[in-house]
């Protein structure tokens, strides 16, 4: 792991600090190790610390060396990224709330890491209705085997559904825990936890090993499961329901967010048409949620216009017939994120390329 990422470790330790406030640091020195160096007074007027934080940090960083404490933390936590890691998620970069470290345990796929393939979650209450049940297995295993990671928080109910449903389909499933990767919460969900280890799935978590669960721990998680996927599905919740929690924190990260729905004289249902009427999309269908998600491809092909600038055509080139993730085009075109992005607009207007929901894009015909 590279000295930077020691850094990024041993902030992740502070008290009270958040992603947030990390961004505004490496926004302002360009790297948490500049941060982690300078004068408490100057880290304070940056990000507007209270006093306690700012005392946590003195307090930290008096005790703590990153790169021993790097060193003893492997120990028990072996496998873990930090954004100065290469696999460190692509999409959790583009956030402000980009956690300092991620935990994982199972199998990495680098593709998913990468953008390349797209992760949905899939959310819901933990007593379920027949009707939801139904849903839940029958969406998680069409997806999965469109080609869609399914990635939801192992709680009992749809999540441990939509988990189950995706390896029966032999499709890719992540466990997005409120504990360390080690830690099963409760312990009658440890069959599902061994099922997605042995079938090649993922468990990923911002805390350590042994970290039990806190109440404060399942919001940060909801906010992971919305960051790390291009779109969120809600089952069943009710009102008071902590998916309804993800779906918001989805919204504010620009993902798309799909509700199944029911009578409003169903409990479980009420969550979903709270979500519905604040402009989330209708599941009417698999075949229709698929057409929505962009990943229906066009057997048309269009070729690229010769008048188009050299950095136009190498990002329409780029872009496949069938829906292409952004990320997909970044690194197909070897080209900066930011000029990608100008690029599709400009391509956009000249009715060459569309945006589909999710951070896709694919050739018009």
């Amino acid at each position: 792991m590279s000295l930077e990422g020691a850094y990024w470790l041993a902030w992740s330790q502070v008290p009270g600090i958040t992603p947030n406030v990390l961004t505004k640091f490496v926004e302002y020195y360009g790297n948490v190790e500049q941060a982690w160096l300078a004068d408490l007074s100057e880290l304070k007027a940056i990000a507007r610390l209270r006093p306690n934080l700012v005392e946590a940090i003195a307090s930290t960083r008096g005790q703590l060396h990153p790169e021993k404490f790097l060193t003893e933390h492997l120990r028990h936590n072996p496998h873990f990224w930090t954004p100065a890691a290469p696999d460190y998620p692509r999409l959790l970069l583009e956030t402000s709330s980009m956690p300092p470290v991620i935990y994982y345990r199972g199998e990495v796929q680098p593709e998913e890491n990468q953008g390349i393939v797209p992760l949905l979650a899939i959310v819901g209450t933990r007593n379920p209705t027949e009707h939801g049940c139904r849903w839940a297995r029958k969406l998680s295993s069409y997806l999965a085997k469109y080609g869609f990671s399914i990635v939801s928080g192992m709680a009992k109910g749809i999540e441990t559904i939509a988990h189950e449903a995706c390896l029966t389909a032999k499709g890719r499933t992540i466990a997005v825990l409120a504990t360390g990767v080690d830690v099963v919460y409760p312990q009658q969900q440890q069959f599902i936890y061994q099922q997605i280890l042995a079938q090649g799935g993922l468990i990923l978590s911002e805390y350590p090993a042994g970290s039990n669960p806190d109440s404060n721990r399942f919001r940060a998680r909801n906010r992971l499961i919305a960051a790390l996927c291009r779109g969120v599905l809600v089952i069943e919740a009710s009102e008071q329901s902590g998916c309804l929690i993800t779906a918001r924190q989805a919204n504010e990260l620009g993902r798309d967010v799909y509700v199944l729905p029911n009578s409003p004289e169903i409990p479980q249902a009420r969550g979903c048409l709270r979500l519905l009427n604040e402009g989330a999309n209708l599941i009417l269908s698999e075949e229709e949620l698929l057409i929505q998600l962009g990943t229906v491809p066009q057997l048309d092909s269009v070729k690229p216009q010769p008048d188009l600038t050299p950095d136009l055509a190498q990002v329409f080139q780029a872009v496949k017939i069938e829906p292409t993730a952004f990320e997909a085009i970044v690194q197909k075109s070897n080209l900066p994120s930011g000029l990608v992005a100008g690029a599709l607009l400009e391509l956009e207007l000249l009715g060459l390329v569309s945006q589909l929901p999710g951070m896709m894009y694919q050739q018009k015909c």
